[in-house]
């Protein structure tokens, strides 16, 4: 039952009733888990570029976004940035509220062994001077490791463990040290740049914007000297119109203990929203704790341009294509069409052979009006996450996909060995293509397949509920984009899920 409070609370939060419905549906009748035909694989759907073809590409997304053609083409660098960094401390947590007092677990060994290895060092010794009036080292040698700790993720210390991971300081520098924020800023400038300018939008949360502008603020003129290029720094936040309901486990809304509804964020599927707000021709995406100092940035950059130019020759070819569909084409021409969209953008359906041209030009049409995202892939190193795969659409046809576990059937051994053995991985390193032939936004939401969502279990104050999370970004809110899949070296991926990952090489 929906009452007048529930009503002013949808109201106020952008939510109408039919989608409230549609939310408590789902919980109802949960959702589909997608039919899967193969992973992809080198052999079919992942494309290895030679070192000829390597070059081929980096020099043509070189050429698109320098000299006269820059002011022809609208660059974003766009970096998902929103929560705190409490996950990458959850082993400093869990050993704060441990009975020991010493370094027990190799985690926490680790961690206090190398702690003089971490950028954030200095300012750590510090704090501990300033609250305790002693030194780390004095502090580790009479045994008050938990005092050290508590000085790096406690408000009274660095408050580490609720500050955004962009903000903290990841990398050193003979300098100083910079925070993800600042390798964006350069990573900006050495592949994203349009001329002299580099724009990055930021998403993050209502309660660190403020935080995040300040930190840009006060370092980008530097990278700007340093780099010879201009910034054009944009924030968002998820919208509260994204937020989900959350219900008992008998699937009625959940309600607090003043009466309201309970929303959760929708998870980061959400910001298909705040992507479909940028005005821009190319946008890149990658996460914010996926950066490497200076030192290791040449694979970065390099397949970076990969990614890019490959994703403007699918362009080229598809306008073209989009082009000679809006005049008399002959059977040659669409069945060459065809076997370009089956075999380059590995996109195939039953039954084509038997479409009359008609039907041919209007399937084609249909399948090649739509937004582009050309997605880097590593080799599988057992990271949790998604991967590559092909899978069945609602259309019957087959398409690349990036799928997550939440969307396999657990209790389908073929599916499950498909999955488990797949031998590539998503970084979440793509180069998008977000408006069509005649140069007009695609509206980014009417792309998502909402069959692709996921029901989890969760808990607030003891009380067990359910939550629903939207189509991931990278794959179900991009689920009926045209795909194409790029194998990109490993040492371009290295995201920082917990402290101690600071320590590997790649960061320091």
């Amino acid at each position: 039952m929906i009452t007048e409070k529930d009503k002013l609370q949808l109201k106020q939060k952008g939510i109408t009733e039919e989608q409230l419905e549609r939310q408590l549906h789902n919980f109802e009748t949960g959702f589909p888990y997608l039919k899967i035909e193969a992973a992809a694989s080198v052999e079919k759907g992942i494309a290895v570029p030679d070192a000829e073809e390597t070059q081929k590409y980096v020099d043509l997304w070189n050429d698109t976004r320098s000299g006269e053609k820059c002011e022809d083409i609208k660059v974003v660098k766009f970096v998902p940035a929103s929560g705190a960094a409490s996950r990458m401390f959850k082993n400093i947590f869990a050993f704060l509220d441990a009975d020991y007092k010493e370094p027990t677990t190799d985690f926490e060994k680790n961690f206090f062994e190398h702690i003089h290895d971490f950028a954030f060092f200095d300012s750590l010794d510090n704090k501990c001077r300033e609250n305790i009036a002693t030194s780390v080292d004095q502090l580790i040698t009479r045994g008050d490791y938990k005092s050290v700790a508590a000085n790096m993720i406690y408000e009274k210390g660095l408050n580490y463990g609720q500050l955004p991971k962009g903000l903290l300081e990841f990398h050193k520098y003979p300098g100083g040290s910079r925070t993800p924020i600042e390798e964006h800023l350069a990573e900006g400038a050495m592949y994203a740049a349009c001329g002299v300018k580099v724009r990055i939008h930021f998403t993050v949360s209502a309660e660190h914007i403020d935080m995040f502008r300040a930190e840009v603020e006060e370092k980008k003129k530097k990278f700007e000297r340093l780099f010879g290029v201009l910034y054009d720094v944009t924030y968002s936040i998820q919208k509260p119109s994204t937020d989900t309901v959350a219900v008992n486990p008998d699937n009625t809304p959940f309600r607090n203990e003043d009466g309201t509804l309970l929303f959760r964020p929708g998870g980061h599927g959400a910001l298909i929203e705040n992507l479909n707000d940028i005005d821009a021709d190319v946008i890149f995406i990658k996460n914010i704790d996926n950066v490497v100092p200076d030192s290791f940035k040449k694979d970065t950059i390099r397949n970076k341009q990969l990614i890019a130019g490959m994703a403007v020759s699918l362009r080229d070819r598809i306008y073209a294509y989009m082009e000679q569909l809006d005049k008399k084409c002959t059977r040659e021409q669409l069945n060459e069409m065809l076997a370009f969209l089956e075999k380059e953008i590995c996109c195939y359906k039953e039954g084509t052979d038997k479409m009359n041209d008609t039907e041919l030009a209007a399937y084609l049409r249909d399948k090649f009006n739509r937004p582009i995202r050309v997605c880097g892939v590593v080799r599988n190193v057992g990271e949790a996450g998604g991967g590559p795969f092909l899978a069945y659409n609602p259309d019957g046809s087959v398409s690349l996909q990036i799928l997550e576990s939440s969307q396999i059937d657990k209790n389908d051994a073929r599916a499950m060995e498909m999955f488990q053995h797949g031998t590539h991985f998503n970084p979440v390193d793509l180069v998008c293509i977000v408006k069509d032939y005649k140069g007009n936004k695609f509206d980014l939401r009417k792309f998502v397949d909402p069959a692709t969502g996921f029901i989890s279990s969760k808990s607030k104050n003891g009380r067990e509920l359910k939550a629903l999370e939207l189509p991931g970004l990278w794959n179900g809110a991009m689920s009926n984009w045209n795909t194409m899949f790029v194998e990109v070296p490993l040492s371009t991926f290295n995201p920082v899920k917990t402290v101690n990952d600071l320590l590997r090489k790649e960061h320091r």
